[in-house]
């Protein structure tokens, strides 16, 4: 059988993806933040930046449990065998699966082939009998779901998002799991969670607090929603050109007109000594989906409530949907030197 080849955190291709920013958020927290022992990343995505951060205590959150689950493979403390993760992943790739299946019968030659779909299900659900079976633990579990959410996104047809598939294609490439090499010495007190960012603020205690809420009308349930399905494997009926899920319960606020009062209730829930705000500047320049719902004076406005603001930014080309050709994109980083909690 081949050997298992691995993978890391940054191959995953994802909206919004901080990791090329990595050495510019690293540097304005390294000049302008002291003292930090807890670092806590809650619209964490795929975990970019909190892979910055692995050498503090991490608190990670994420509305979607497909990047819930990946943020617990990469980041949990919980102990796992390479060994027999890599000999599962060696069994799996080495499969010919031909069955009927959940991925089969609504999937098939959309955004994978059938062959494919059918591997896909087989494996998720043979991953599902693993961890009831106690073969693997919660961590193995996690991990696998990662390999397969990654193994699945390399090969979709798609433009990197799952707002519809790729018609007239070929299937030129198939499914391969990678090994997510993560950390097997993470702080023991890291935390992932799978919540709504705004209640999570009022439980947590931080020294900084990176925030990154989406920037417009796009919601990432929308543009991620096969993974979300393959992630949560409750295998509900599907509908539309797109094959999505019903997907109400995890829509953001952040994407809509309450965006700015949800981002005032956030501010003043959390509790840290510095809040790091990512928030890009297509202001009205974009078209009116990519419009921002937030303003700069009422992020401005919030912030200052809470403490000195200090702003940063630096040209970046961000990974778009390809509908957007915009050349003069700038992300910006407000640092909120916090006033003391009484």
């Amino acid at each position: 059988m081949k050997m298992v080849k691995s993978t890391n955190i940054n191959n995953r291709r994802y909206l919004g993806n901080k990791y090329k920013l990595l050495p510019f958020i690293k540097s304005v927290v390294n000049n302008e933040c002291h003292d930090i022992n807890v670092v806590g990343d809650i619209f964490a995505g795929t975990g970019a930046v909190a892979s910055a951060f692995q050498d503090k205590q991490l608190i990670t959150n994420d509305i979607l449990y497909s990047n819930y689950i990946s943020n617990f493979a990469w980041f949990s403390p919980k102990r796992y065998s390479k060994k027999r993760l890599r000999n599962i992943i060696q069994t799996y790739n080495s499969m010919e699966i031909n069955e009927e299946n959940y991925m089969t019968q609504n999937f098939s030659n959309t955004y994978f082939c059938y062959e494919d779909c059918a591997k896909i299900g087989y494996i998720r659900e043979d991953i599902e009998n693993k961890f009831n079976n106690k073969e693997i633990n919660e961590r193995e579990r996690a991990l696998l779901i990662t390999s397969l959410l990654y193994a699945m996104d390399k090969i979709a047809k798609t433009c990197g998002h799952y707002d519809a598939y790729r018609k007239g294609v070929e299937f030129d490439m198939h499914l391969e799991l990678l090994f997510p090499d993560a950390s097997k010495s993470n702080n023991k007190k890291n935390r992932c969670y799978n919540t709504d960012s705004n209640l999570l603020a009022k439980k947590i205690n931080a020294d900084l607090v990176y925030i990154d809420p989406p920037y417009n009308s796009r919601q990432y349930c929308d543009t991620y929603h096969l993974l979300e399905n393959v992630a949560r494997w409750e295998k509900p009926e599907v509908y539309g050109v797109g094959k999505k899920m019903d997907r109400t319960s995890l829509k953001s606020k952040y994407c809509t007109n309450s965006a700015t009062e949800a981002f005032d209730d956030l501010i003043k829930s959390l509790k840290c000594r510095y809040i790091l705000l990512s928030y890009n500047n297509m202001a009205k320049k974009g078209n009116d989906r990519s419009n921002a719902r937030i303003s700069d004076e009422d992020i401005y406005k919030i912030l200052s409530k809470k403490g000195d603001v200090k702003v940063f930014s630096e040209e970046y080309k961000a990974f778009t949907t390809g509908k957007s050709n915009r050349n003069d994109n700038q992300e910006r980083l407000f640092l909120c030197i916090c006033n003391e909690v009484k």
